[in-house]
């Protein structure tokens, strides 16, 4: 006769095979647009969100403002990641649900490891740093360059600054001071964090610093918007702040 603990183990692996056989029957592939500020938290999220649910997920990284207009030219998803104020546009428009702000994340300057590190903690340091630097990385459509360039306009710096100014669309520019290509790099905490072969100098000056916060919103129509919205708790979820700070963000 077999023993209750038999019994019971027997149970308890019958339940553990029936909850992960309902795992798979539900799992569904989520179609993500995410800014690439949030990129590098995403890298370590996304796995534990993944062998928690069942699902997987399928992510497209832009900069915001270019994701955006993707989802405007009827590009299909079922969840989008991006600054607050592209999500609120998209909201009105009626292309998502709703707006989760998940963490928030300020600008920074980054140099190649073991290179000197410029005083930037005051607005006059920095755009002493500004000045004296051979040259200076920054995206053209990220929401961290676009802030940027309005800054050294403010600073009265523009024109120095742009005449050895390195400029993408987007990614992480901390990738051309890495290979030599630029001595800084501007852009979002996180995104710079996230370069091997770059230190990060520090945060702007709290005058003149800029935050970002990134939102999720289903996206109307999406096939997975159960599950979208699953991982929108997931990432919103405490549990989730302690990825994010680590990371160089705030949760949101």
């Amino acid at each position: 006769m077999k023993s209750r603990a038999f019994i019971a183990a027997a149970a308890k692996m019958g339940a553990a095979i029936a909850l992960a056989q309902a795992a798979v029957a539900g799992a569904a592939e989520i179609r993500v647009l995410c800014s690439t500020g949030m990129s590098s938290a995403m890298s370590v999220l996304v796995p534990e969100f993944e062998r928690a649910s069942g699902h997987k997920l399928s992510i497209a990284y832009d900069t915001a403002n270019l994701l955006m207009g993707r989802i405007k030219g009827g590009e299909a998803a079922d969840l989008a990641i991006l600054t607050a104020p592209a999500i609120d546009e998209l909201a009105k428009q009626g292309k998502v649900g709703g707006r989760t702000d998940l963490a928030r994340s300020g600008v920074g300057i980054s140099v190649r490891s073991g290179a000197p590190k410029p005083d930037i903690g005051s607005v006059e340091a920095l755009k002493r740093a500004l000045l004296n630097a051979k040259s200076i990385a920054y995206t053209t459509t990220g929401a961290s360059g676009v802030y940027f360039a309005a800054l050294i306009e403010r600073l009265g710096i523009a024109e120095q600054v742009q005449a050895k100014a390195k400029l993408r669309p987007g990614g992480a520019v901390g990738e051309l001071v890495a290979r030599g290509e630029a001595e800084m790099a501007v852009q979002q905490i996180p995104e710079l964090m996230s370069v091997a072969g770059t230190e990060l100098v520090g945060p702007l000056p709290p005058e003149v610093q800029y935050v970002t916060v990134f939102s999720a919103g289903v996206l109307a129509g999406a096939k997975e918007a159960e599950a979208a919205q699953a991982l929108v708790n997931f990432l919103s979820a405490p549990a989730a702040a302690q990825v994010l700070k680590a990371k160089g963000m705030e949760p949101g």
